[in-house]
């Protein structure tokens, strides 16, 4: 082996605290960059058994690259960029190397709308669908065998409305989800205070393809924004940014039945901003963000695993402001909050059996972030 190859291995080993045999995880930031060219998306390594983080690679001259997506086996990291400006924004390919955590963009292409929020991966891994929220649409886009997106080849576009004036004024495409066996994809439409079902047509003839299925109708002025599918597959909640609700649904066969509605904050408050709502990989416990603006709050709830219905645990603080988006880390062990608005990343222990929350000690400071993907990678 060559010295430098060497050199290179033993200076790896030493920024990942000496990397185990079960590997070493990643964790990738994308941050708002106030329309202007900037590192907008930071990789970092972070130490499972100590929660200490070490900052790898800063991607410059990104334009607000607000929204990421981790995809096959960690290889191919994809990005929104553009998003909250007054023109089309963008959907980005990225390749990572996994022991630098380096970057390197593959290709951009045209997101079909102005602002692009969300983005979800089919489960095969060869399709991703980004989600337009002011000009509400879906566009699909089909992953080449080097990570490299093609163009959109469907776009479908909505105009719809709900109760709540200057929020609810059109349709606001916010977010997609693929159902866990892949066949259908539904849609957080907060604008219109509906979910959009799909179904999926994939065929050997040609890429993937969404048909409209059914439109799910939640509470008015509810402003529906993220959803997450519970492991077993048979329940999905979603969080309603504008009610502060968290709702409960029983799944099958592209069809969600309500169960029920549950707070997401710890009190009654006159304007809500929930956010972000993910579930342990465990199956055991679901997670909620508020943001303001009089709390801060991460909610938790433990999950009845026959009936689906939760259970509050109870909240804790986010220790910043506006926790736009948290997630938590390969192995459960870990959730991390991004707090837009104090430019923190606060990280907290959690604890399997009760679900709780400690905070820890490190914290990541940097400029508006919004977005966090985790990635567990294995030595071979």
């Amino acid at each position: 082996m060559k010295l430098k190859n060497i050199f290179y291995l033993l200076c790896t080993s030493i920024i990942f605290g000496c990397v185990s045999k079960s590997g070493h995880t990643l964790l990738f930031v994308g941050s708002f960059t106030d329309g202007k060219p900037d590192a907008g998306i930071h990789v970092y390594a972070i130490n499972t058994d100590t929660g200490e983080t070490t900052l790898l690679h800063e991607e410059k001259n990104t334009i607000n690259p607000s929204y990421l997506k981790i995809g096959n086996h960690g290889h191919f990291l994809y990005s929104v960029l553009e998003s909250q400006l007054p023109t089309h924004g963008k959907v980005a390919a990225i390749s990572v190397d996994s022991l630098s955590g380096k970057l390197k963009l593959l290709n951009m292409q045209d997101s079909g709308g102005r602002n692009p929020a969300h983005l979800s991966l089919h489960p095969s891994g060869r399709y991703l669908v980004n989600s337009n929220y002011t000009d509400a649409g879906i566009s699909v886009f089909n992953i080449n065998s080097d990570g490299s997106l093609g163009p959109h080849h469907q776009l479908l576009e909505f105009k719809d409305s709900s109760v709540v004036k200057g929020r609810q004024d059109a349709a606001h495409l916010h977010s997609t989800n693929f159902s866990p066996d892949g066949q259908f994809l539904f849609g957080q439409d907060l604008g219109a205070d509906k979910i959009r079902a799909f179904k999926v047509i994939d065929t050997d003839a040609g890429p993937l393809r969404l048909r409209p299925s059914k439109e799910i109708s939640v509470k008015p002025g509810s402003g529906p924004r993220h959803f997450t599918f519970h492991p077993n597959g048979t329940f999905g909640y979603g969080i309603s940014e504008l009610s502060g609700k968290v709702t409960a649904y029983q799944y099958s066969d592209g069809d969600l039945v309500f169960l029920e509605d549950y707070p997401s904050y710890a009190t009654n408050q006159e304007i809500y901003r929930a956010a972000d709502i993910h579930i342990s990989p465990d199956g055991k416990f679901l997670y909620t963000s508020n943001r303001g603006p009089k709390e801060d709050s991460i909610g938790i709830f433990s999950i009845d695993q026959n009936s689906g219905k939760l259970t509050l645990v109870g909240h804790e603080p986010t220790y910043g402001k506006h926790p736009r988006n948290f997630c938590l880390d390969p192995s459960g062990q870990y959730l991390l909050v991004a707090n837009q608005f104090s430019d923190n990343i606060v990280l907290f222990k959690r604890d399997r059996e009760t679900g709780l929350l400690t905070k820890l000690s490190e914290e990541i400071q940097m400029d508006n972030p919004s977005s966090l993907q985790m990635y567990k990678y294995r030595v071979e």
